[in-house]
């Protein structure tokens, strides 16, 4: 995630941090040349169609709608994840909490809280797709890289060290709530990043974008002429941009410069579980270069 102050007008306009720009620049170029081309031809060797202007200012309207629509959906999907980590972090206050009123022993409570951790971790590299034995950090005596569903191991385990240790039948009650809230929050985001969105939209909205930045020319030639290349690049930036920023947000725990911060968040939930096993808080992760991981 791009975490920055208020920038100046300097900033806004040649910042490339969090851009789409370096991504869809070739494209842009390619339309762009390809409008020099047209005009080039039809100035110098052939005289080529000139078309009406108005029919493609309602395919750039009805376009607009369409990407307009797509960018709502993947917003939702990227604010939906952030909510449900939202969920996770209190949850996961509130557990440490709970193993203080219901787990008298303390080894007991350092047991669930590190396997609570544990999980935590291994919910985002499992969200993530990452891969090697140094993707997370182990917290608990516990071995979970061999399970079929790591997160869900480290969940398991902690529940069994609950059942073990609690004392009566309405702490074991409470705290396994505390951990099905956990698993339901977890379960949203695999939702999540599981089900992306329907491939339709993106070949539907890639088709007819190209398709418009290469038509828009012959609508442009009339009235442009020489300018025709930098009008093309404009409209391709504003549409390439909506469809690449569409892509970034519909996968909201990806790597990206957009994504969501899980490692800050992770490191949250260390900051306010570490008074509950006695130990000192890590400091708190900081952007670098205006990236939050």
């Amino acid at each position: 995630m791009i975490i920055r102050e208020k920038t100046g007008l300097f900033e806004l306009l040649f910042a490339t941090r969090g851009s789409v720009l370096p991504r869809i620049l070739p494209r842009i170029l390619v339309v762009s040349l390809l409008a020099l081309f047209i005009v080039w031809l039809d100035g110098s060797v052939v005289p080529l169609p000139h078309l009406d202007a108005a029919p493609f200012a309602v395919f750039g309207i009805a376009l607009s709608l369409f990407l307009g629509f797509r960018n709502n959906a993947a917003y939702e999907r990227w604010w939906e994840g952030r909510r449900l980590w939202g969920q996770l972090v209190a949850d996961m206050r509130s557990l440490a909490r709970d193993c203080e009123v219901f787990l008298p022993e303390e080894t007991s409570r350092h047991e669930v809280l590190r396997l609570a951790l544990d999980f935590v971790h291994l919910h985002r590299v499992n969200l993530r797709r990452l891969r090697g034995p140094d993707v997370t950090q182990k917290w608990s005596a516990e071995d979970f890289s061999q399970a079929p569903h790591p997160p869900c191991a480290a969940l398991n385990a902690a529940n069994l060290a609950i059942a073990k240790a609690a004392p009566d039948g309405f702490a074991r009650k409470a705290l396994s709530e505390r951990l099905c809230s956990l698993a339901l929050a977890q379960a949203g985001c695999e939702r999540i990043a599981t089900t992306p969105l329907p491939y339709v939209y993106s070949l539907l909205v890639f088709r007819t974008t190209y398709l418009y930045c290469l038509l828009i020319p012959f609508a442009l030639l009339e009235n442009a002429a020489w300018m025709t290349p930098i009008f093309v690049a404009i409209i391709a930036y504003v549409f390439f941009g909506l469809a690449e920023v569409t892509e970034e947000l519909a996968q909201p725990f990806g790597v990206t410069v957009n994504g969501l911060p899980l490692d800050a968040m992770c490191r949250t939930v260390e900051i306010s579980l570490a008074p509950h096993l006695g130990i000192t808080a890590p400091p708190a992760l900081e952007p670098q270069g205006y990236y939050l991981s």
